[in-house]
């Protein structure tokens, strides 16, 4: 697994900021974008529909050389392409889109195993619709982000990147 400390560069996702950043191993930006944590709050317990702090690791990355706006649904392309036409007749979905980096945590039991496990529950960084606001909480756990930056950061990061979650 990739660390910072391993002068691998790395992701720092801020709550109250409601931002991301990808450093570099130098500890300089490479990328920085708006996103939205859960409307919930900062959590790591199962069922709860908040978002899970502490460190963690990209497990795996979903869609690539997809359409921007591809829909998923647990990790699979429906066929769909996001329209607002589409929305109109599905009011209840919660669209992932265009990318999926999925997050495995590092901390047993905090983010780790029975209870509080961010793999099991499905924690992604995510596209979201150009309709959703940015900069404030509104997910259900996951990290959205507008789906131009979703798919960069797809480019920027692999497997094992190391992603840190905090309050600050």
């Amino acid at each position: 697994m990739n660390s910072p400390e391993g002068g691998f560069p790395h992701l720092h996702i801020s709550v109250a900021s409601q931002s991301l950043a990808l450093i570099s191993a130098g500890g300089e930006p490479l990328f920085q974008a708006p996103v939205s944590t859960a409307l919930n709050g900062p959590g790591e317990q199962n069922g709860s529909g908040c978002t899970p702090r502490g460190r963690h690791y990209i497990r795996a990355m979903v869609g690539e050389g997809r359409r921007q706006g591809t829909v998923f649904v647990a990790r699979r392309p429906t066929g769909e392409i996001y329209t607002p036409e589409l929305a109109a007749r599905h009011p209840e979905r919660d669209w992932i889109l265009s990318r999926i980096l999925w997050l495995c945590g590092c901390e047993s039991g905090i983010n780790r195993g029975p209870g509080v496990d961010s793999f099991r529950r499905f924690i992604y960084i995510h596209g979201t619709p150009d309709t959703e606001p940015m900069g404030e909480p509104r997910s259900h756990g996951c990290i959205r982000m507008r789906n131009t930056d979703v798919i960069r950061l797809y480019d920027l990061v692999t497997p094992g990147t190391l992603v840190t979650i905090e309050e600050s």
